[in-house]
């Protein structure tokens, strides 16, 4: 795979100016589209981020919005990167439209902080335990389709090791639940290794500790963190039919405090890398 981030982090810059620039041009959804002779949906598309643009549409909106013309030359030249392919665009259907927006942020981002309370994170699967995670959640899904879906998720750790552009800084938090739901010695091997990386850190919270406040967040959501870009900093945590994607500040806000309360009763990463280690040598 390459280590291409893709045009997710660029189209969702472009979206927040140009709907930015709608406002205060004091324009609705529907009277932009109508000036455009667009639908309202692709306006919605394109101030979401969900889109590439061509340059000279991004010229006709700013037009129609009264852009001073070096913010228009500026957002022209930011659309062009909206049409950059990430590496997993050659999996095509086999990630969903809602998914593929989460790749695409979490290879732009520079911190990625994760809570798990039942699954150990993709990032750190081994093949045999991703297989499992797809025939226990998706039964219907053909063994081609698992098998595409298990190698865009062996893909997706490149991202811990990569050069350029230098690999984020990743934290998990894992509940103990994690190590001891239908998992095995080399899965457990696996997290004990990867761990070991200077840019990544796990720590398990034990049982000991009983309820917390990450309880309370549906048992597992990821913190993306974008330094050096006015990407704000965004909550994602998926489900059966979709994810949600959170980036108010408030939103940011509530959930760094629930970060931080979890890491407060989570063991130290020596203490976690110990504890795997333990269940790993009781299921071996």
């Amino acid at each position: 795979m390459t280590t291409d981030t893709g045009s997710t982090v660029p189209r969702r810059q472009l979206g927040r100016h140009l709907r930015q620039l709608r406002e205060e041009a004091r324009m609705t959804v529907k009277a932009a589209a109508t000036a455009l002779e667009w639908s309202t949906p692709k306006i919605w598309r394109i101030e979401t981020g969900a889109t590439s643009m061509r340059s000279l549409d991004v010229e006709a909106m700013c037009r129609i919005y009264g852009a001073l013309p070096e913010i228009t030359e500026a957002l022209m030249g930011l659309a062009k990167e909206t049409k950059a392919r990430g590496w997993w665009h050659s999996y095509g259907d086999a990630i969903p439209e809602w998914f593929e927006l989460y790749v695409g942020l979490e290879s732009g981002a520079t911190r990625l902080r994760k809570y798990e309370a039942h699954l150990v994170p993709g990032l750190l699967q081994t093949k045999a335990y991703a297989t499992r995670v797809f025939e226990a959640g998706r039964p219907d899904m053909k063994r081609e389709d698992i098998d595409r879906g298990v190698a865009l998720r062996l893909d997706r750790q490149a991202l811990l090791t990569r050069a350029t552009p230098p690999a984020p800084q990743v934290d998990i938090i894992l509940d103990e639940a994690v190590l001891r739901r239908d998992i095995d010695a080399e899965q457990l091997h696996q997290i004990v290794t990867v761990s070991r990386q200077p840019n990544l850190s796990v720590r398990v919270v034990p049982f000991s500790a009983g309820l917390h406040r990450a309880t309370l967040a549906n048992g597992a959501f990821t913190i993306l963190d974008f330094d050096g870009s006015d990407e704000p900093t965004i909550i994602y945590a998926d489900g059966l039919t979709g994810a949600l994607y959170l980036d108010k500040p408030a939103e940011a806000a509530a959930y760094e405090e629930v970060w931080s309360a979890v890491g407060s009763t989570a063991l130290s990463e020596a203490q976690s890398r110990k504890l795997i280690a333990s269940i790993a040598e009781e299921l071996s």
